[in-house]
């Protein structure tokens, strides 16, 4: 009886623990949500300018569109800077592993937990940005230059965002996006777009207009996706936190039962000895 109870007091410290943990991630979770969200439409109108640019530049001389064969890539990872989410890191782990089997690869990481996994499984790790809820803009632009520079400069022929998309508060996604070199998005829809005319004019040129925005482009995705993986992480630690809290309450249940059934087996067994006792006394 005293170990049932001994287990139940631990049970219960830890139930404390995984509640606080989930309404502390439930606070976060409302502005992280908030964050990414605000986010979206800005990073969507940029990416729709760039498409439209890149589709009217004709054979444009732009690096960043050229295709090449990928004989080395650059993976942006985003992970958590911490644990206790559920799957949400490892699936992110899993992602670049999928998408690249061999490990000469570059690795930028966002997040204490990519870094540490992908330096253990011997990435090269060429930048990193510690922190996913510190994060700012100015940090996802730096990195952003860094993964540029190594395209332009030819040390990595494809660069790759791998983040966790916001589906929903009970879903969430990993996902791997080609951002270099630029995939121009086919538009049946469109009429007006044939031999690269365009309806709108750009100035000085629509190549020099592209240049331009396709590094914006770059950095707004990459904290677009930084804005996106922070809202899952709060999300799956609260849906975690949550499961752990009902799995310590059903926990506590069952000990309460074995601890109620061993006391009336005690006191059930001590009733029968003074009986005993007094029967042999007789």
């Amino acid at each position: 009886m005293k170990e049932i109870k001994t287990r139940i007091k631990s049970v219960e410290s830890t139930k404390q623990i995984t509640k606080a943990m989930e309404l502390v991630s439930s606070s976060k979770f409302r502005k992280a949500k908030e964050r990414a969200e605000s986010s979206k439409p800005y990073f969507n109108t940029l990416y729709n300018t760039v498409q439209d640019i890149a589709k009217n530049t004709g054979n444009s001389k732009n690096v960043f569109l050229k295709e090449r064969k990928v004989n080395k890539a650059c993976y942006i990872v985003i992970a958590g800077d911490r644990g206790l989410a559920g799957g949400y890191n490892s699936n992110i782990l899993k992602a670049v592993v999928a998408h690249e089997n061999s490990k000469d690869a570059k690795v930028i990481s966002v997040g204490k937990r990519a870094k540490d996994s992908l330096s253990k499984r011997g990435y090269e790790l060429v930048d990193f940005i510690p922190t996913v809820e510190e994060a700012t803009y100015e940090d996802a632009n730096r990195v952003a230059q860094v993964a540029m520079e190594a395209y332009k400069n030819g040390e990595v022929d494809e660069v790759n965002l791998v983040y966790t998309q916001f589906v929903s508060a009970l879903t969430q996604e990993a996902k791997v996006v080609k951002l270099l070199p630029l995939t121009i998005e086919n538009n049946d829809n469109n009429k007006e777009v044939k031999k690269g005319k365009s309806a709108v004019q750009y100035l000085p040129s629509a190549d020099a207009v592209l240049g331009y925005v396709l590094p914006k482009y770059v950095s707004g995705s990459v904290y677009g996706a930084i804005a996106e993986s922070y809202a899952s992480e709060q999300a799956a630690r609260r849906t975690a936190m949550e499961s752990a809290t009902d799995n310590a309450n059903e926990m506590i249940s069952k000990l309460e039962l074995v601890y109620n059934r061993a006391r009336q087996a005690a006191v059930t067994q001590e009733i029968s000895e003074i009986v005993a006792g007094a029967s042999s006394a007789q």
